[in-house]
């Protein structure tokens, strides 16, 4: 069918945080005004308490609440003794935070191709990717679902690597009954405020089993500390701040009923897309659950087809339009097209849809037709 042009339909966006603000405004409301009550604004009760909440959620030991996302990894990569002359493997299919992250601590970042099922990193191309210098493996839990882990492990453990997950996308998903970013040995958690689990700001926590990572993430992020006004070695000021983790707090209670709504929806994306030729939606692989952060689909021809989409008022999202290796950040690295061959395939073909728990029925069958109208064109 031929749609109606955008004027006559409701824009339906990409994310839709106003919504779910709605549905939690009181709780939110009643404890940001705690916070400013008690004129407690860092490292107070809230961070305190959302420290033994989220761990207890992801059924691991302990949890430092930072700054942001990025901040994890860059205090995560520090704490397990990764700096200058070192290198951290990690997929180029992914935000720059995560090969960033590693370059800023003078490591370099060596790039892994991905399985273009899952979309995460190709375990069957990490060993040849290990040279004498290698210290850590980096794997992305990306658009809510886990890398292949056990094999990952297998390989860190014969060359005695650090694992380090990087789960901004996938909390609350599961690899063989475990939570990702437990399975490792640190995991690196964001709060930006489009994750499942966002905050209305910026933010982040590190978990870990090891109490020895975790002591060394609390200097770590307070300037190099752990008493006050003395400091052991340089760190960072990277702190997660009150209202942050009180508003994190309210949301954790629901962060599992909004798993299961975002699920839900991707059952009915797939029932919808399947017949639509040239569209090749997610797989769910068979190890553990997916929490649907994105539903990203391939299709040929996608920057027509976002356009079309655009035009009968839905929004999509392109993750990611540039592999890292070809960016300009890693010039020096001399990387060149066809490096890695299923990483710049994603970047030419994958397509992110709304997929937020609040869709509604009516707004998947748009953008399902809209689609099919795209791809006939």
């Amino acid at each position: 069918m031929n749609l109606s042009p955008t004027t006559q339909n409701e824009t339906i966006l990409a994310r839709e945080l106003k919504a779910q603000y709605a549905s939690i405004r009181d709780e939110v409301l009643t404890a940001v005004n705690a916070v400013l009550d008690s004129q407690h604004f860092i490292l107070g009760p809230q961070v305190q308490a959302l420290e033994k909440e989220v761990p207890a959620y992801l059924k691991c030991g302990l949890g430092v609440g930072v700054a942001s996302g990025t901040d994890a990894l860059i205090l995560a990569l520090r704490a397990c003794g990764i700096g200058p002359g070192d290198e951290v493997l990690c997929p180029s299919f992914t935000y720059v935070a995560t090969a960033d992250s590693v370059s800023l601590l003078g490591a370099t970042p060596v790039f892994v191709d991905i399985e273009p099922k899952t979309f995460t990193m190709d375990v069957t191309k990490i060993e040849e990717r290990i040279t004498p210098r290698t210290r850590a493996i980096i794997p992305v839990h990306l658009y809510g679902q886990s890398a292949d882990m056990d094999a990952i492990l297998e390989i860190a453990r014969r060359g005695n690597l650090r694992v380090i997950e990087d789960n901004a996308q996938a909390i609350g998903s599961t690899y063989k009954g475990k939570s990702v970013s437990t399975i490792g040995d640190i995991g690196c958690l964001s709060f930006f405020p489009s994750k499942n689990l966002g905050a209305y700001g910026d933010g982040g926590m590190v978990v870990t089993n090891s109490e020895d990572l975790a002591k060394r993430l609390r200097s770590l992020r307070a300037h190099g500390s752990v008493k006050k006004y003395f400091s052991e070695e340089q760190g960072w000021n990277s702190r997660l701040d009150e209202i942050q983790a009180a508003i994190l707090r309210v949301k954790l209670r629901h962060l599992d009923s909004w798993s299961e709504g975002r699920r839900a929806n991707a059952a009915r994306y797939d029932a919808l897309l399947e017949t639509i030729r040239g569209v090749v939606t997610p797989v769910v692989a068979d190890w553990g659950t997916h929490v649907f952060h994105q539903y990203t689909i391939r299709v040929p021809r996608r920057d027509h087809v976002q356009r079309v989409l655009a035009e009968h008022g839905i929004a999509s999202t392109v993750y990611y339009p540039w592999p890292i290796h070809l960016q300009p950040i890693y010039k020096a690295l001399t990387h060149k097209r066809g490096d890695f061959p299923e990483t710049e395939r994603a970047c030419e073909e994958s397509l992110s849809l709304p997929i937020y728990p609040e869709l509604t029925e009516s707004q998947m069958n748009r953008v399902a037709d809209a689609l099919a109208d795209a791809l006939r064109a």
